[in-house]
C-alpha cells in the first residue's frame, strides 16, 4: 500500500481523514480485519506481526498507521468479547465487513435498565471513527444512580458499541498533527444500547478468538500498538534522513551531509537506539504471549513489563525524530513534505495518555512492591 498511502496523504490530511481509496484498500487486501478473530474474517496474528504491520504503517504514513492502531483493535476487542447476539448483530449481519472506532475511556454513564443502558456521554479523540459503521464509547454503568463495582476500589467499566446514526459528532479535529485520523469528539444523549452490545473494558475471557492475544485483553494490544506507531514514524524519519544525507549541504558547508562525522555518529546512535527499542518491546510482548500460551496467569509484573516498554519505545523514537528533523535542515520545514508530516505527527502521537509518565510510574511501583496490582496497565 506504500504507493496508494503516499499518493493519497496530502488529500487525506485536507479531508481530515483517511481517503475512501486507502480504506477502501485495506478492506480489498484483508488489512482492516487481519487482527480479528477467524470467527470476524481476521487471521489472529501473532504479537510480533501485529508489532511488525503497524511499525510498517505507520513508517508508510502517520495517521495511516494510527488508524491502523484504532480501528484494527477496537474491532479485534469487540469481536472477541460481545456476546454471541451482539456479535451476531454487529458482525455475522453485516458478513464481517465492519469497521469500529472510538474512545474506551469511560466518559460516559450507561443507566442500567431493562435490557441494556441508556447511555450518555461526551467523549474526545475517537481515533478511526471518519469511516466507522459503528463507534465505540466507554462508560461507567450506574444501578439506580450508583456506580457499579467490581472489586474493592475498581469501578465497573464496559463499552459500548453503537451505530454510527445514533452517534453526535462535533467537528472539533483541528490540530498539528494525525490530521487524517479523524478523531472526532463525538456525544451521546440518553441512547439505548442493549446489554449484547457492550462488553467489560478489561475483559481477558473472550467468546472467540484462540490467540494468546484475546486472553490478554485490549490494554496489551493497545500498548503494542502505541510502541509500534512511534517506531514505526521514527523509523520513516531516520530512513530520509539517510538518504537525504548523500546529496545534503547546508549553507557555508562543502561537504555532504553524509561525510559530516558529527552526523555519522549521531546516526549510529539513534539507529542502534531505535533497534534496541524495537527489540525490548518484540521481548516484552512475546514474553508475555508465550506465557499466557503455556497456560499460565498473565501477572501484573508481566503486564508492567509490556506497558513499560511502549513508554520506552515512545520516548526513544520521539528523540530519533528530534534529532533526524535537527541534522535534515531546512528540508525537514518544507510543508506538505513527508518529513515534515512525521514530525508533526510524532509530537502529535506522544502526546497520548496511554503512554505516559504515570503509566511508567505505575509499573516501577509494581517492580518495587509498593503495590500488587495497577487494574489500569
Amino acid at each position: 500500500m506504500r504507493e496508494l498511502v503516499a499518493a493519497e496523504a496530502a488529500a487525506s490530511e485536507q479531508d481530515r481523514t483517511l481517503t475512501a481509496p486507502i480504506v477502501d484498500e485495506m478492506w480489498r487486501t484483508g488489512l482492516m480485519s487481519a487482527f480479528n478473530p477467524a470467527a470476524a474474517g481476521g487471521v489472529e496474528p501473532s504479537f510480533t506481526e501485529m508489532i511488525e504491520t503497524w511499525i510498517e504503517m505507520a513508517w508508510q504514513d502517520g495517521s495511516f498507521g494510527w488508524v491502523g492502531i484504532a480501528n484494527m483493535p477496537s474491532s479485534f476487542a469487540a469481536a472477541a468479547y460481545l456476546p454471541d447476539d451482539g456479535f451476531a448483530e454487529v458482525f455475522s449481519a453485516h458478513d464481517n465487513h465492519v469497521t469500529l472506532g472510538g474512545q474506551y475511556f469511560p466518559n460516559g454513564q450507561g443507566t442500567a435498565v431493562d435490557g441494556g443502558y441508556r447511555l450518555s456521554g461526551a467523549w474526545s479523540f475517537g481515533s478511526g471513527i471518519g469511516h466507522s459503521q459503528y463507534v465505540a464509547a466507554g462508560f461507567f454503568p450506574m444501578d439506580d444512580g450508583e456506580m457499579r463495582w467490581v472489586s474493592d476500589g475498581v469501578p465497573d467499566m464496559q463499552v459500548a458499541v453503537i451505530p454510527r446514526e445514533q452517534i453526535s459528532f462535533n467537528d472539533g479535529w483541528h490540530v498539528q498533527g494525525l490530521k487524517a485520523t479523524g478523531s472526532y469528539d463525538y456525544s451521546a444523549q440518553d441512547v439505548f444500547v442493549p446489554r449484547r452490545r457492550t462488553f467489560r473494558l478489561f475483559c481477558r475471557e473472550p467468546f472467540r478468538g484462540g490467540s494468546p492475544a484475546a486472553r490478554m485483553g485490549l490494554m496489551p494490544v493497545t500498548a503494542a500498538g502505541h510502541a509500534s506507531w512511534a517506531l514505526g514514524v521514527a523509523k520513516s524519519m531516520l530512513d530520509d534522513v539517510t538518504e537525504l544525507a548523500a546529496t545534503k549541504y547546508r549553507m557555508s558547508d562543502m561537504a555532504a551531509l553524509a561525510t559530516r562525522q558529527t552526523f555519522q555518529k549521531g546516526l549510529a546512535h539513534h539507529v542502534a537506539a531505535w533497534r534496541a527499542a524495537r527489540l525490548l518491546v518484540l521481548d516484552a510482548f512475546t514474553t508475555a504471549e508465550a506465557t499466557v500460551a503455556a497456560g499460565e496467569d498473565l501477572t501484573p509484573g508481566l503486564r508492567a513489563d509490556m506497558r513499560v516498554a511502549a513508554v520506552y519505545a515512545t520516548d526513544t523514537a520521539r528523540n530519533c525524530a528530534e534529532w533526524a528533523h535537527l541534522v535534515a535542515g531546512t528540508t525537514a520545514i518544507r510543508e506538505g513534505s513527508r518529513f515534515e508530516r512525521a514530525f508533526r505527527d510524532i509530537y502529535t502521537g506522544t502526546q497520548h495518555a496511554f503512554i505516559s509518565e504515570k503509566v511508567a510510574i505505575d509499573a516501577a511501583q509494581i517492580w518495587l512492591g509498593l503495590i500488587d496490582d495497577q487494574f489500569g496497565l
